[in-house]
């Protein structure tokens, strides 16, 4: 039988402490208001028989006397192929007017997947961005963080990966989101007909803090089951910025001693429980996980992305609208860059990128006011080529036509001897036809 308590302790913030004895961390409560209504919280965080417990809307109503009841049960997400096409807030409630979602109850906040069934990632997730495709390959069950400052289009860029995947399922976890940046989504899903596939878990700006801690546990608990079933999901996540604000604040309002810059100890925890989902499933589906990181003043050792480095496995970073090739990284893609993708793939990546480097210090000369040679003057002529093909986020281009307008490219203004080529490739698919622009 369930015991009621009839006495809530104390109140700050969103948390409320009662003295209960017998529940378990993450136990659910129903906190029954003196009005008629009632709202569910979930336990925090034990002080000998003081149970803190975080409150999934907000407080307000909320009385010394009113009566709280633990379930005995997690916090649980509802499974089924109908949350295709749907839209929910933190804590799994539809937010689209659309009707109830029937289905299987799942606990969230799981351990990660069993290492034993977990396979060497070696299978590429095309997005037909090239800059992604081209030079820092996704690799399906990858966790990685898009690295950006506000203002930054990644919103627009996760837009993008969704509508072009060739995953199954797409997860997008939206966390602090102002409303246009809501609308945004759904206006871009439904225009490119990706809606069919995506399921949003959604936390806006104005709605609770706990609601924002839910919400990756959310989404990832969903994209397990649909991997079980042998589904390809592909999670993103924005913006974990305003998740571990919200663990700072909640940290806080309990009196925690802070660690680095306010942020409580176990913030790389918190966050390694989130990304160490992404798993390639031996005999089912996949997770791979695409998250946005705002840096706060740009600041790259901020406790979010200096912690996240060391979790994930590489990062894309997100500078002046375009994914900048030397702040990116994907530690995974020499698992399929020339094993899986064509065999010209590393060694035209390479020589692209070694390039462009070149070009950039034709550019400061250029800026200095020093003389240029013919050879700056090519360098000068192949970056502004470069931006326009390849780190502009509008190209849309298959891995197999990005890789051959990279050789086109080259070839408008070099000679083959000019770039160091390897000459079995060359002899293959260096242009023929194409003479530079002497």
């Amino acid at each position: 039988m369930r015991k009621v308590y009839e006495k809530i302790v104390d109140m700050r913030g969103n948390l409320i402490t009662v003295v209960a004895e017998n529940v378990g961390l993450g136990e659910i409560a129903l906190v029954q208001k003196s009005n008629g209504t009632a709202t569910y919280a979930s336990v925090l965080n034990f002080d000998g028989d003081l149970v803190t417990l975080q409150v999934f809307e907000n407080t307000r109503g909320i009385s010394t006397g009113d009566h709280v009841t633990f379930l005995g049960r997690l916090v649980q997400a509802t499974f089924s192929p109908a949350l295709l096409g749907r839209r929910l807030n933190g804590a799994g409630v539809p937010i689209d007017n659309g009707p109830v979602i029937f289905g299987e109850p799942i606990d969230i906040g799981q351990p990660s997947f069993n290492p034993l069934r977990r396979i060497i990632p070696r299978q590429l997730v095309r997005t037909n961005i090239p800059m992604i495709d081209v030079f820092n390959c996704l690799v399906k069950s990858q966790k990685i963080p898009i690295f950006s400052v506000a203002g930054e289009p990644y919103n627009a860029l996760l837009m993008r990966i969704a509508n072009q995947t060739n995953a199954d399922v797409v997860v997008i976890a939206g966390m602090g989101l102002r409303f246009d940046d809501y609308q945004a989504f759904i206006e871009n899903a439904e225009k490119e007909g990706s809606m069919e596939k995506s399921v949003m878990f959604i936390h806006q700006a104005t709605d609770p803090s706990v609601e924002c801690l839910l919400v990756p546990d959310m989404s990832l608990a969903v994209a397990e089951k649909f991997a079980l079933e042998g589904k390809d999901v592909l999670v993103l996540m924005t913006d974990m910025t305003a998740f571990a604000d919200a663990i700072k604040e909640i940290a806080i309002t309990m009196d925690q001693i802070p660690s680095n810059r306010g942020y409580p100890g176990s913030l790389y925890s918190d966050l390694a429980a989130r990304y160490e989902k992404a798993v390639d499933i031996d005999g089912g589906g996949s997770i791979t996980i695409i998250s946005v990181t705002t840096m706060p003043g740009g600041d790259v050792t901020h406790p979010i992305p200096d912690n996240t480095g060391y979790i994930t496995e590489g990062q894309f970073y997100l500078h002046n609208g375009m994914i900048d090739p030397f702040g990116s990284l994907s530690r995974l893609k020499q698992q399929v860059i020339g094993k899986v993708t064509r065999e010209d793939h590393n060694e035209l990546a390479n020589t692209m990128i070694r390039l462009y480097a070149e070009s950039k210090k034709a550019r400061e000369r250029q800026a200095m006011g020093f003389k240029l040679s013919r050879w700056d003057e090519k360098l000068l002529r192949y970056s502004i080529l470069f931006e326009e093909r390849m780190m502009n986020l509008n190209v849309n281009l298959a891995l197999e036509a990005a890789l051959d307008l990279g050789w086109m490219t080259m070839a408008e203004i070099f000679k083959l001897e000019e770039v160091g080529i390897k000459k079995q490739i060359a002899d293959k698919f260096w242009p023929k036809e194409v003479s530079p622009d002497r």
